[in-house]
């Protein structure tokens, strides 16, 4: 099996000299001489010319002879190689590709709109150029297709109700999620002699028609945890009002009270709105 192989083809600059002391001088010497023989050096100075290659910075040309791989050119420059030479450029660039929004169903069957956004490069111009159909279209369908293995990996969200907050998820899991797609397209890739320099999710939302659900059993879930946290703050404080009253002994209650006391008490403390207060101008039994 063939792999890449670096060539440096000769000085340009030296063969361009040749080229015009070649060409000019020919028709010079076929109008001075009156000679039409001297126009066969100015054919092959023209059949020459073909032999010129332009490489600049960042790219590379895959050369061929016939259809047989004879090498690659990466370092820039103008050089000149056989004239028959079939030169096909390949980019070394960084590239970006922001794939399209996919619909997908995450690990737990809801689906979710997802896109991801990978930067890479050619490494292996020869898997790039012969092991593979078109290089820059097979980036873009086999990132899809990570994509897709990806969403189906992991949830998007867990809830507090469920009891899995440790475990990783699409939305909130961003460094984990990263590693294992940049690794799934690396797999990919290697086949085309591509290098992925970064890949992460761009885009993630759940899809329309579960989207306004989705956002209330999180409003849901958000409020629940807020009055856990309430009552338990309200519970501290009461049991701490009821030892102060006891230790400065300011008034002695029985259970009775002590119970009518805690009731009010919670309910001014986990009410959501202010509470109005009703004066007793009574004994405390009335």
């Amino acid at each position: 099996m063939e792999s890449e192989k670096i060539i440096k083809p000769a000085n340009g600059y030296l063969m361009l000299t040749v080229f015009f002391l070649s060409f000019f001088g020919s028709i010079a010497a076929a109008i001075k001489y009156e000679n039409p023989i001297f126009l066969i050096i100015t054919f092959i100075a023209l059949v020459l010319s073909f032999g010129f290659i332009l490489v600049n910075p960042n790219t590379s040309k895959v050369v061929l002879l016939f259809g047989k791989y004879i090498g690659t050119i990466k370092q820039n420059g103008l050089y000149w190689a056989n004239p028959f030479y079939t030169k096909r450029k390949i980019s070394l660039r960084a590239s970006n590709f922001d794939s399209e929004r996919l619909k997908v169903n995450d690990k737990l069957g809801n689906p979710v709109m997802i896109s991801t956004i990978l930067v890479w490069r050619v490494t292996d111009t020869y898997k790039s150029a012969f092991d593979v159909d078109n290089y820059e279209n097979f980036v873009r369908v086999q990132t899809d297709a990570a994509v897709r293995k990806l969403a189906s990996m992991y949830p998007y969200d867990n809830f507090a109700d469920e009891g899995h907050e440790e475990d990783i998820t699409l939305r909130s899991s961003v460094n984990e999620v990263s590693e294992t797609l940049e690794k799934e397209l690396e797999e990919r890739l290697a086949i085309a002699g591509i290098e992925v320099l970064e890949a992460r999710i761009g885009y993630l939302a759940y899809a329309q028609e579960i989207a306004n659900a989705m956002l209330k059993r999180q409003q849901a879930t958000a409020i629940v945890a807020a009055r856990h946290k309430i009552v338990e703050g309200a519970v501290s404080m009461v049991e701490m009002a009821l030892e102060e009253l006891n230790k400065k002994d300011i008034v002695d209650l029985d259970e009775e009270r002590k119970a009518a006391m805690v009731s009010n008490l919670m309910v001014i403390l986990c009410g959501d709105k202010d509470a109005s207060p009703v004066l007793n101008t009574g004994t405390l039994n009335h």
